[in-house]
């Protein structure tokens, strides 16, 4: 476990979740898992890692035993109804399509199975995600994948992600929700063991920004709902259209930001 001294000061690759995160899945794993164990605090915060499958548990221990870089990012805030920025984080497909038509960012995803998917910012960060965990207040994903950018080589690593989800209101009964992130990134690049200390800091710069980037087409996306409502429920139906489900979830979102005496919003599925 670290503290938040520790993590505000190694600062930094865990944006690597998905500027230098993400790469292949190492082999160690998910053998014998009754053999590790995670912490549940992080940053004064807990996080239910003891939810996680136990398949998980050994894959994810070096992780946060042996991070290149470990960070805490937020909170964020996200003009949005709790509803409304659950449904968008759970439907990172759709996220990513409205976000690439409404040219808020060169995102795209893919459903890679049930559960995971793969998606890049179009800047050079890509991987494959895998929810590990959710309920109404957290979020916890693995992630491998690969950055290549101009200030650093090709680099690949893995990434565990927690996500703290707050609810909040202001004095004129707008709703936002307050999104803290941990991250811990490792790095699989041998080069990197005896540059770490060196390179550290611009590994954290990258990162930090690449995750939060990453992560960060809902947030952009809710300030098209409120602001161009009418571009982004034409971009969901302009062909070919998003699915019927997701553009009548749109509809309902939008009246329900737009007429707050329609609220409450759309429930989620």
């Amino acid at each position: 476990m670290i503290g938040v001294g520790k993590i505000v000061r190694r600062t930094g690759s865990v944006t690597a979740v998905l500027t230098a995160a993400l790469a292949l899945s190492d082999s160690s794993g998910l053998a014998e898992p009754n053999r590790c164990s995670l912490p549940l605090r992080h940053v004064g915060m807990v996080f239910p890692l003891d939810h996680v499958d136990a398949a998980w548990t050994c894959r994810l221990e070096p992780i946060i035993a042996h991070y290149t870089t470990a960070n805490k990012i937020g909170p964020i805030r996200t003009l949005l109804p709790e509803d409304v920025y659950l449904y968008l984080l759970e439907h990172p497909v759709m996220t990513a399509a409205l976000a690439n038509r409404l040219d808020l960012g060169l995102y795209k995803a893919e459903m890679r199975g049930p559960e995971a998917f793969w998606a890049t910012d179009g800047e050079g960060t890509e991987g494959i995600v895998q929810p590990l965990y959710q309920d109404r207040s957290t979020r916890i994903y693995f992630i491998e994948g690969t950055h290549d950018g101009r200030f650093l080589p090709r680099v690949s690593g893995k990434a565990l992600v927690l996500f703290k989800l707050q609810p909040m209101k202001d004095g004129q009964g707008i709703e936002s929700i307050d999104n803290t992130m941990v991250a811990y990134l490792r790095l699989d690049n041998k080069l990197y063991s005896g540059l770490l200390s060196l390179l550290r800091p611009l590994i954290g710069t990258v990162v930090n920004r690449q995750v939060v980037k990453a992560f960060d087409a809902a947030r952009r996306l809710a300030g098209a709902m409120r602001d161009h409502p009418d571009q982004v429920l034409f971009e969901a139906t302009d062909p070919p259209g998003l699915p019927d489900e997701q553009v009548a979830f749109l509809k309902a979102a939008l009246t329900s930001m737009h007429n707050p005496a329609q609220r409450p919003g759309p429930a989620l599925p």
